[in-house]
Parts: C-alpha cells; sequence; structure tokens
C-alpha cells in the first residue's frame, strides 16, 4: 500500500462505551497505552483536570459525553429539580479546565437539548462526528497552503490525542505528508509536560509519519538555519481580533517565526472560538501548581515557580487561522467575522 492510499486516522482519544467515557490515559504514553472508563461527572471532572484528556476539540467532546452522564445523575433523584441538578454537574465539568473554550461551548450546547436524557447522546456522538469531519476539512485547507518540499514546526500536541481524531495541526501535517509535499517534520519536546515529546512523536510514529525531535530551544537555530518554513499550532482559544491562546511557548515561537521570516499557522474549529472574547487579554490563563515543575529538592524549601500552562499570540504574528471553513490570512477584527457568520 502507497502513501497515497493511506488516511493515517487510526487514533480516537475519547469514545462512549458501556455506558460510560472511554478515555485515553495520556498521562501514560508513550510507554503504556491505557484506557479508562469514566462513569461519572466527579471521575470525568478529575480526568479533564487531571490531564488524562487534554487539547481543547477532546475536552470539548469528553464534556458533551459528560452532559450525558451529568443526565443521568440528574434523573436518578426525584424528578423535582433535575434541571437544577443537571446544570449543577455542567457547572463541575466546567470548572476543570478554564482556558479550553471548547469546554465550555460543548456545555453550553447540551444544555439547550430538549428531553436531554434521552437525546444527549445522539448528540454526543453528532458531536464527536463533527469535530472529525472539521479536522479533516482544516487538514485539506492547511495543506493547501504549501508548496513541495516544505520543512514544518509543531509545537504542543494538536493532533488526532487533542481532538476526536485526525487532528488540527497535526491534520494539517497528515494530510500535507500524504500529498507528498512535507520535507522534514520538527515537533518541539513542550515542555513541562512534554507533550511534543510523549504525545506527538507517539502518535505520528504510530502512523509510520517520520518525525524529527527537538528541545524547545533548538527552534531558534533551526528558523536561524532556513530549516524550517512553516510553524503549525493548534489553539485552545481564539478571540474575536485573532488574537489566540495555545500552549505555553507559542507566542515565543511566533515572535521567533516573526523575526526569521517563517510562516505562522494557527489550526483549530470554529467551536475554539470565544465569541465572548475581543482581544486576548479577555483569555483567562490556567496557571498550575508549582510542584508540577519544581525538582523534589525545592519542594521542601521556599523556593517558588511560575507555571503558567498557556501564553497568548497576538493576531499580527499570525500568517494564517486555519479551520473547517477556509483559511484566513493575516487574521483581525473584521476577517474573524467570516468564522462566526
Amino acid at each position: 500500500m502507497n502513501k497515497e492510499t493511506l488516511m493515517y486516522d487510526t487514533i480516537r482519544p475519547v469514545s462512549w462505551q458501556d455506558n460510560g467515557v472511554r478515555l485515553l490515559d495520556q498521562r501514560q504514553l508513550p510507554e503504556h497505552e491505557v484506557y479508562l472508563h469514566i462513569t461519572s461527572t466527579q471521575a470525568l471532572y478529575h480526568a479533564i483536570k487531571d490531564m488524562v484528556v487534554r487539547g481543547a476539540p477532546a475536552i470539548g467532546i469528553a464534556a458533551a459525553y459528560g452532559a450525558v452522564l451529568a443526565a443521568k445523575e440528574a434523573a436518578s433523584k426525584a424528578n423535582d429539580g433535575f434541571e437544577q441538578r443537571f446544570h449543577d454537574k455542567l457547572a463541575l465539568l466546567a470548572s476543570s479546565r478554564p482556558t479550553a473554550i471548547n469546554l465550555f461551548n460543548a456545555l453550553t450546547a447540551a444544555k439547550q437539548v430538549n428531553n436531554p436524557l434521552h437525546h444527549l447522546l445522539a448528540w454526543a456522538d453528532q458531536w464527536l462526528a463533527d469535530d472529525i469531519t472539521a479536522n479533516k476539512r482544516i487538514g485539506s485547507h492547511g495543506a493547501a497552503c504549501f508548496g513541495k518540499g516544505v520543512n514544518v514546526l509543531t509545537h504542543c500536541n494538536a493532533g488526532a490525542l487533542a481532538t476526536g481524531g485526525y487532528g488540527t495541526a497535526l491534520g494539517v501535517i497528515r494530510c500535507a505528508y500524504q500529498q507528498g509535499k512535507l520535507n522534514t517534520i520538527y515537533a518541539d519536546e513542550t515542555r513541562p509536560w512534554n507533550q511534543g515529546s510523549r504525545l506527538t512523536l507517539w502518535e505520528l510514529q504510530k502512523e509510520n509519519i517520520p518525525t524529527t525531535l527537538i528541545a524547545d530551544s533548538v527552534a531558534a537555530s533551526l528558523m536561524q538555519q532556513g530549516k524550517v518554513d512553516w510553524v503549525v499550532v493548534g489553539a485552545d482559544s481564539i478571540c474575536m481580533n485573532g488574537d489566540i491562546a495555545n500552549k505555553i511557548g507559542t507566542y515565543s515561537l511566533a515572535v521567533l517565526a516573526k523575526h526569521h521570516g517563517v510562516k505562522f499557522m494557527v489550526a483549530a474549529p470554529v467551536t475554539t472560538i470565544d465569541i465572548n472574547a475581543k482581544t486576548g487579554a479577555d483569555i483567562i490563563i490556567e496557571h498550575r501548581l508549582a510542584d508540577e515543575i519544581l525538582p523534589n529538592y525545592y519542594k521542601k524549601t521556599t523556593a517558588s515557580a511560575l507555571n503558567p500552562v498557556f501564553d497568548v499570540t497576538p493576531a499580527n504574528l499570525i500568517s494564517a487561522i486555519v479551520t473547517e471553513k477556509g483559511v484566513i490570512e493575516s487574521p483581525d477584527a473584521s476577517k474573524m467575522q467570516f468564522l462566526i457568520s
């Protein structure tokens, strides 16, 4: 079988199975491929918060199925007060991660489903299917921006593991690789959680797509040497002026790309757009515990650490935002209106 006939689409990190949410435990990759069976909103809250599942679209899908669990739990008591109990369960899920807008978009949409106890599962299944369809369109639109022999660099993991399947940034890379357009794929290790080395490298290797892992600090020298043509990343939130929030380190890459004349692409579905965020200043940046980055020795001292999970990249550093609706070059507030119309 040649490359043109392969689809590079075998990974599904979130699904519904046996009356619960089936999650690939991404904390255990790449050493172990373990799936968890989640049957309560409390357990799903912890799974999202503790990064069993991560990536804005995948979190949104998990939340969609979480709404199914919430309805079942709310209905387990007397009929009176179902709506309040249901909304309380959704509020718990909403509190798990503050920056991934897909989480809130999914939970808001779930509240609009009529007769949720009977209809939410079909709705959540469609939410998953729509995400995969959108990712494949994103991949096609993004790959069309490339010529032949392109060198790309990606940060964090915006692949099948961060979505329903196929991926956003890695969807672009998958499609471009299938079309024979890519020369080299570089993946940042992505400190401090190493999503690049643990996840991006794992899923691309799993589908036999050759990838070169680099330390985050190598990106500048590669650009200086002319070895990067495009940086391709995902997004956890997109603002109405084209600013984006993504994994910490994305802004650094955008600044480097601008300096070296490298193009910078953001690939994400329209569900990532936060219509309430006019600019990046409106995005709530999640900060995690210092213990996640402090060596054990310093945990017994007064040493402190700053551990933001995301940063904001201004629209003027972005060459193109790619969604399932198409490509917006040099995004700004007026062009962003196209994506929500």
